[in-house]
């Protein structure tokens, strides 16, 4: 281990990687129950996705570990299975395995991207407020899900407002109360730096939920969707169920998806996972004191080939685009610098499949709070974006681009909005020779989509 991840060289032991290591796992882990519960809405099978999930995670993060010698965990990203499940699928009438066939392409893309040194290109060619904007909006979009999971929002004559928790108490009503009571059990436990906050917070919300099931505060109505809170199985050695998603994505039918739809699809995958992987990347590496004198990671093209691959693996398993999680600096914080931190996370990855049956009871209403810390976390860059600093050229896209995620339920539209309005602002203020061509590029494709689709 000293000779291949090299610890002595990066003042780390193994001690404190395996403690790393368990660390990351533990901050991450709740993706394990949020992950089949969103695409599960899109109409998979959730043990599937839980097994795909893990699967996915665990070669990701190995591969990470074993190229790129890096602390860094993969799982399948928030925002890009909402995307996924609510966006292409729900909203775009897209078949899922046709969204999943999406991402394996992305993969793909990637992979070439990454070997050609295009990648990071294209990512310093998007202003960067608009990249935090994009990182904003998606925790706004998060959030409005967790509380529409939660019970907490309804539709109403406003088009959405807060449920009424008398009526019908014993169901609705009880489980929106229950996922308030977790969402402070969760911000609690993060405030105080409690290790594994979110994942405690699912579990202890859950276990809140049992009580009351087990007192009668809390009542099972199948017919209205309301289950028994009680698992029906810990550990499992079946894993026939991924049967339901492995390779689905290959199976292609695209009958009833225009081929501008998809185009459109994939590059809204390209565009939000492109960001999101080089941010985190530069971000924990930066925590671990892992840049360079000229700010850049001497291990960037490992780890995005790492990216790539995971994304595309996991699509024929079944799961969503999988990226790198910022939660890794959790592990970075407990000391983690090398991939042996990584290869502790992979593990303990591909243990959890055999808990799928305990994962998959968890209900939406304790998986709500996970949502809604998430998306705070990634509503935190907002601080970047100081609009009595920046010009308003930039201020006001990056504006349209955060309310137009939540607000038309849709992360394509909120990037498609802020690329056309930011292109369109910067020419007719005479300020042209700041966008770059690749922005022009964008802005005609989005135009195109409004104008045909």
């Amino acid at each position: 281990m000293e000779k291949f991840f090299k610890l002595q060289e990066h003042n780390t032991s193994v001690r404190t990687e395996v403690g790393a290591g368990i660390t990351t796992f533990m901050t991450m882990a709740y993706i394990l129950a949020v992950n089949p519960s969103i695409l599960g809405a899109a109409g998979m099978d959730p043990t599937a996705v839980l097994i795909a999930t893990a699967l996915a995670s665990f070669i990701g993060t190995y591969c990470m570990a074993l190229m790129a010698n890096l602390p860094f965990a993969l799982s399948a990203g928030m925002g890009l299975n909402a995307y996924l499940a609510y966006t292409v699928v729900l909203g775009m009438g897209i078949p899922w395995q046709v969204a999943l066939f999406a991402v394996f392409c992305e993969g793909l893309i990637f992979i070439l991207l990454t070997l050609t040194n295009v990648r990071e290109a294209i990512f310093n060619a998007i202003p960067l407020n608009m990249k935090t904007a994009v990182s904003v909006g998606i925790g706004l979009f998060i959030a409005f899900i967790g509380l529409q999971n939660a019970g907490i929002c309804v539709d109403g004559a406003t088009l959405v407002e807060i449920t009424n928790f008398t009526a019908n108490f014993h169901t609705a009503g009880i489980t929106a109360l229950l996922a308030i009571v977790g969402l402070f059990i969760t911000a609690i436990l993060y405030i105080k730096n409690i290790r594994g906050s979110i994942l405690i917070g699912i579990l202890a919300t859950w276990v809140i939920g049992i009580l009351c099931q087990l007192v009668g505060l809390y009542t099972v109505d199948v017919e209205n969707g309301f289950y028994s809170l009680l698992p029906s199985a810990i550990i499992s050695f079946d894993f026939s169920a991924l049967g339901n998603t492995f390779g689905q994505c290959l199976k292609l039918d695209f009958s009833g998806v225009g081929i501008f739809n998809f185009i459109v699809v994939i590059f809204s995958f390209l565009f939000v996972d492109l960001f999101d992987t080089i941010g985190t990347l530069i971000g924990v590496s930066s925590k671990a004191d892992m840049l360079d004198e000229e700010g850049k990671l001497p291990q960037i093209k490992p780890a995005l080939l790492s990216d790539a691959i995971a994304t595309s693996a996991g699509a024929v398993l079944g799961t969503s685009t999988t990226t790198t999680f910022v939660e890794s600096a959790a592990g970075v914080a407990a000391g983690g610098r090398t991939g042996l931190t990584a290869i502790v996370t992979g593990g303990l990855f591909l243990l959890s499949v055999l808990f799928a049956p305990l994962f998959t009871s968890i209900p939406s209403f304790a998986t709500a709070p996970a949502l809604l810390m998430v998306g705070f976390l990634m509503f935190e860059g907002i601080a970047k974006l100081n609009f009595n600093k920046i010009d308003l050229t930039d201020a006001i896209p990056c504006y349209l681009c955060i309310i137009a995620m939540p607000l038309f339920y849709s992360i394509s539209e909120g990037i498609s909005i802020g690329c056309i309005s930011y292109v369109v602002l910067k020419v007719a203020c005479g300020k042209a020779k700041e966008v770059t061509p690749l922005m022009y590029v964008l802005a005609v494709l989005f135009i195109a989509k409004y104008i045909f689709l």
